[in-house]
């Protein structure tokens, strides 16, 4: 499929053909799954955490060739970042980072965006609610 047929980049064409960081990840700090309701697109990413840092992150998507090559690609942007970065990135970003979408496959951005940040506030929450569990123990 040419790029110029489908408007979509060579960069997307390329992480769809040989997507990065593919699979579920079994010592995984961090999972969400979200789904766009209008399309059925989904996106499971996982990460492992170290040092409020993304050592590794890796996903498992069922979409069109614009999801899974966004997919790929935001996994390439998320390892070695802090955790505050990650959160900040945006869907735009991660459009950029696949040579640009479509109009009409823009929502693949916002699935990856909805993904990693709710993964990293699940994590965060996870991670308070513990802290505040060891210390109401060692209070006690």
């Amino acid at each position: 499929m040419p790029a110029t047929t489908t408007g979509y980049s060579e960069a997307l064409i390329e992480h769809f053909e040989r997507p990065r960081n593919a699979g579920a990840m079994e010592d995984a700090d961090a999972e969400a799954y979200v789904t766009n309701p209008v399309c059925g697109d989904s996106m499971r990413i996982f990460l492992r955490i170290e040092d409020e840092r993304v050592a590794a992150a890796s996903f498992l998507t069922s979409g069109c060739p614009a999801s899974i090559g966004t997919s790929s690609a935001a996994t390439e942007l998320l390892i070695g970042r802090s955790l505050d970065e990650a959160v900040a990135l945006s869907r735009e970003d991660y459009a950029e980072a696949v040579g640009g979408l479509p109009k009409s496959k823009l929502h693949c951005s916002v699935l990856a965006a909805a993904a990693v940040r709710e993964a990293i506030e699940g994590w965060r929450g996870e991670n308070a609610r513990a802290e505040a569990a060891e210390r109401a123990g060692a209070a006690s």
